[in-house]
């Protein structure tokens, strides 16, 4: 007999495992970034999502469009949160429009929102009101600001997370506080957001119950930064903002080369040592002032300076040649395009290439960024246009033709 245990299992029970949550129905009436690609992450773990928005489309489908005119089209933000979604066109202010999304919760497993408690409760979304259609649903609620406090009732978006949390003035320099262009914030707290409705599904399959999950962009631009602010808590540092220079070790920064730019991070005494080799400063490795990454980082300005003369005098291939050589981590600076084009981008299929009707070629879309080795998922399906599946979800509701022209002539959908 085989000692390979694989070689006794039958095939199917190798094969990879498609659509994980292929039972859940999830209703996405997330706005803009967090809310959608919750919805998104579990779509890409083979969830059925129905994004509902308003007859004229959702704001964020237009943000950062992919075509020039001069009617609005659909944008690099929506190619990124609404993959593998079907689009259902409603007017929630409208009393039918509430009434279809009474029955469509009656039906599903998952509701998404990004929405405050009040607005919540005005379109009948809040928990309780959920729970009286479809008792065993869960609630995924993304707010800017939690459900208590001053600030709770509060609209925002990502950089007021960034701003508010002290993350900007430690990117920024005094007096130029500075936002990071990648809105961190945002798709941390939809991550954070499907991390949490995962959870909620598995204490339904185990007792039955439903429940609400909360996840806020205060909340988690804080959670990120949060080393930055237990030392606050704790020493009362009151640092400053030394842009891209860390303050906690050294030599770790930008640095301009012959020819462009390079990220350079230098954390532990292993790779500082390699680092003063390299350079031809061992003197450093003797200096009681270099003995520890705090005191590096305290003592980053004249360290730095000797990195950046080294560094200057070499292009970037030769740079990073000789780091890789010596075991030292760096990268360029690479603009979007660089990007896009990299080898190793490439060899890590981290993007899909989706069409679209009216793009001129296929956008490059990343893919569900986890990797697993035997539950496939990740994008199927293309975005939907406009309320492409409006007439398949009503009908699958019992409406009939007459009902959903009478319903589109009233522009409910």
């Amino acid at each position: 007999m085989s000692s390979d245990n694989t070689a006794d299992e039958k095939p199917s029970e190798r094969e990879p495992r498609a659509g994980l949550l292929s039972d859940i129905r999830v209703l996405d009436f997330g706005r803009y970034v967090a809310g959608p690609y919750c919805a998104t992450l579990l779509g890409y773990l083979g969830a059925e999502i129905i994004r509902i928005e308003k007859p004229s489309g959702g704001e964020d489908r237009y943000i950062a469009p992919l075509t020039d005119g001069p009617a609005p089209t659909e944008g690099g933000v929506f190619f990124q949160t609404a993959c593998n979604k079907k689009s259902l066109t409603l007017d929630l202010s409208s009393e039918e429009g509430r009434n279809i999304v009474r029955e469509l919760v009656k039906t599903a497993d998952v509701v998404v929102c990004s929405m405050p408690p009040a607005a919540l409760h005005k379109l009948g979304l809040d928990y309780d009101s959920l729970t009286a259609l479809k008792s065993d649903i869960i609630l995924t609620n993304v707010t800017a600001f939690g459900t208590s406090g001053p600030y709770s009732g509060k609209g925002g978006f990502d950089g007021i997370g960034q701003a508010m949390s002290g993350a900007m003035h430690i990117t920024g320099t005094p007096g130029h506080p500075v936002k990071a262009a990648a809105p961190y914030v945002d798709y941390t707290t939809a991550v954070l957001g499907a991390f949490g409705t995962l959870a909620a599904l598995m204490e339904k399959k185990s007792s039955g119950r439903g429940q609400q999950v909360d996840t806020s962009l205060m909340g988690t631009a804080m959670s990120v930064f949060a080393s930055h602010l237990i030392e606050q808590g704790v020493t009362g540092k009151n640092r400053i903002g030394t842009g891209n220079r860390v303050q906690t070790s050294a030599p770790s920064d930008v640095f301009e080369t012959g020819d462009g730019f390079i990220l350079v991070h230098t954390v532990g005494n292993g790779l500082f040592r390699r680092l003063a080799r390299l350079i031809g400063r061992e003197d450093w490795l003797d200096n009681p002032a270099y003995a520890t990454d705090q005191s590096r980082g305290d003592h980053a300005n004249e360290i730095c300076e000797v990195v950046a003369d080294w560094c200057r005098n070499l292009t970037t291939e030769e740079t990073l040649a000789r780091l890789e050589e010596a075991g030292l981590p760096a990268g360029k600076v690479l603009t979007p395009q660089e990007a896009l084009d990299h080898p190793q981008v490439s060899a890590m299929n981290i993007f899909q290439q989706v069409s679209f009707p009216g793009l001129p070629h296929p956008a490059p879309v990343p893919d569900l960024p986890v990797k697993l080795s035997y539950t496939r998922g990740g994008i199927k399906a293309r975005p939907p246009q406009l309320g492409e599946q409006t007439d398949e979800i009503l009908t699958q509701l019992g409406y009939t033709e007459a009902d959903i022209k009478e319903l589109r002539d009233q522009t409910i959908i």
